[in-house]
């Protein structure tokens, strides 16, 4: 006694698979499901840039805290040019000291993200065309001039607002200013 001719194992046909429609039905759903999902996933500039906005504010409150609990003094510069950090302990006599923590000696900014540029009430708005370096220095009393940095990455900006004295550091996106201690957009 035989099986039926075109019967399988198990009573499935033999030359049993997906067809030509299902496979087109299939591929349809899974590019529509991508059409969807894909434009809502961030750029990848995107996330170094908010990466970085975040490494800088938290370099800055960790230098105020650091500045306002061990009664030192430090500066992160931030050099226009290079885009990159650098942050040092400034002796007694003003001279540069490497720093003794790892945590400040990490980079702060991501490749690829720029400093477009550095608000200080005393200087005024730098940008790479003005000045290569900016200082900003954190004393016993923190941070001693509020700061705003804007960070730039393909066509996407954010700001880093560091208000005086070390009381609070603001990330937000786009590019930002302070006028009169209330942030606007140009």
């Amino acid at each position: 006694m035989g099986r039926p001719q075109g019967e399988g194992v198990g009573g499935r046909r033999a030359d049993a698979g997906f067809t030509l429609i299902e496979m087109v039905v299939v591929i349809l759903i899974v590019a529509m499901a991508a059409a969807i999902v894909f434009p809502r996933l961030p750029a990848p500039e995107g996330n170094r840039l908010k990466t970085s906005a975040r490494n800088l504010a938290t370099g800055i409150r960790y230098l105020n805290d650091q500045a306002i609990i061990t009664k030192n003094r430090y500066v992160l510069h931030l050099n226009l040019v290079d885009n990159a950090t650098r942050i040092a302990k400034l002796s007694s006599t003003g001279d540069e000291l490497p720093p003794d923590d790892n945590f400040i000696t990490r980079p702060l900014l991501e490749q690829g993200v720029t400093i477009e540029d550095v608000n200080l009430p005393s200087q005024g708005t730098l940008s790479e065309s003005a000045v290569k370096d900016v200082p900003i220095v954190f004393g016993p009393g923190g941070n001693e001039e509020g700061v705003t940095i804007h960070l730039k990455a393909g066509d996407k900006q954010m700001t880093v607002i560091a208000y005086p004295a070390g009381t609070k550091v603001k990330v937000m996106d786009g590019y930002q200013t302070l006028e009169g201690g209330e942030e606007t957009k140009p």
